[in-house]
């Protein structure tokens, strides 16, 4: 029997909203509905006002805040979409804001920010992390008494990205049996959560990570929220070393479950949804559809739903998108070569150990004048993964020793 919860806020949200936030569309994946063999949805929040969902929740707070609280201004930190929403908030209901951002936040997010804000914005960048932002925000309202718009651990935040849910209920035509859904802080999923738990009872919710940066999937194992001594920030919308309170007591009560994806499997989502859907998903937007397909054993015949999140790319990281996703997907291999120091040995190699398919992507190498061989560092692209251990065998055939570098995480991370 299905718990009930006043959600009378998260209707006045969705009224509040009307005119700001855009009633974005359940879109049918045809594609990955095969892929799945049943009926996938996604809510394609990418085609939102600031391209996230974050302006739902900064919007709903900022605007519950008195005349004299937004005559002071606000301050919020963030990793790039949260920072969007509160500058075109306050760019809407004409009141000064102060974003803390990390130094490694995306340029496209940075110029799109100023644009949202105009001028009621300034940016501060600071730290390698959102959560070192956010301390740098914290010790800066203390110091003005400006209001602080959280961007996930906040009820009234919360009850603006809630709005999602109710609108995918809305437009749905069939049950939805499972719903994937992307956390960093977890705002966006306690929302879901709670308006779900309600009105749709029997959909699975399935909360989703990314590996480098599973802040949820540790508190649920600690009991509590806990702070990760580090994190991967390639999926920087949802790399956030440790969630809410708020949130987590809400997502531990009402989640089915948290899985954690590769970031390489966000990667092939991001290329396949460009390639075949037409769509451009940032990594955190493509977190809960790459997480459906990571569960698609247990979706045949479901019907599923999935939110992208975000389609805030800079396209400057596609190359290192593409290397991600070649990597998660065995076709792309470094290895260190130690080539005889005669002319014809490269030749030889192209000749007699690549096969007809594979191809040479990198390639480095210094003469040693005084050695009998010489290392070159290469990188082959691979057509099918199958064609890897014929590679490998080929080289110690005709006498090319070789160390395999993929596995070498302090060799890898000046690759890519």
């Amino acid at each position: 029997m299905a718990m009930k919860r006043d959600l009378s806020k998260v209707y006045e949200a969705q009224r509040l909203l009307e005119g700001v936030a855009v009633r974005t569309p359940l879109e049918y994946l045809e594609n990955y509905s095969r892929t799945l063999d049943g009926h996938l949805y996604a809510k394609r929040e990418d085609l939102q006002a600031v391209r996230s969902y974050k302006l739902r929740g900064a919007y709903t707070k900022i605007a519950s805040l008195t005349a004299e609280e937004r005559s002071r201004g606000v301050i919020c930190a963030s990793a790039g979409n949260h920072a969007q929403g509160v500058a075109y908030a306050c760019n809407k209901l004409d009141i000064s804001c102060r974003i803390f951002m990390p130094v490694t936040t995306p340029s496209q997010k940075l110029k799109q920010v100023r644009f949202y804000g105009n001028s009621r914005t300034e940016i501060i960048l600071i730290g390698d992390t959102f959560d070192e932002a956010y301390r740098a925000a914290l010790a800066n309202v203390d110091e003005t008494g400006q209001s602080f718009i959280h961007p996930f651990d906040d009820q009234s935040v919360i009850n603006g990205q809630a709005t999602v849910s109710m609108e995918i209920l809305e437009q749905v035509t069939t049950p939805i049996e499972y719903l994937f859904l992307p956390i960093g802080g977890g705002g966006l999923a306690a929302g879901t959560a709670q308006v779900f738990k309600t009105l749709s009872p029997n959909t699975r919710l399935i909360g989703v990570e990314p590996e480098g940066a599973p802040s949820m999937k540790r508190a649920f194992a600690a009991g509590a929220p806990v702070l990760l001594d580090s994190i991967d920030t390639f999926t920087d919308g949802a790399a956030v070393k440790q969630v809410g309170d708020l949130t987590y007591s809400i997502c531990k009560d009402l989640l089915d479950d948290i899985i954690l994806v590769p970031e390489g499997l966000i990667c092939e989502t991001i290329l396949r949804l460009y390639n075949e859907n037409a769509i451009v998903a940032e990594p955190a937007g493509a977190l809960a559809l790459a997480g459906a397909v990571l569960m698609k054993s247990k979706l045949w015949g479901m019907t599923s739903a999935v939110v992208i999140s975000g389609g805030n790319n800079d396209i400057t990281r596609f190359p290192e998108i593409r290397e991600r996703a070649l990597l998660y997907a065995n076709l792309k291999h470094y290895f260190i070569v130690r080539f005889p120091q005669r002319p014809g040995a490269l030749k030889l190699f192209v000749q007699d150990v690549l096969g007809p398919d594979d191809d040479i992507v990198h390639f480095e190498y210094s003469k040693k004048t005084s050695r009998e061989n010489g290392p070159a560092l290469i990188g082959i692209e691979l057509k099918k993964s199958s064609d890897f251990e014929p590679l490998v065998s080929r080289m110690k055939e005709k006498n090319f020793p070789a160390e395999y570098v993929n596995d070498r995480l302090e060799l890898m991370q000046f690759l890519i």
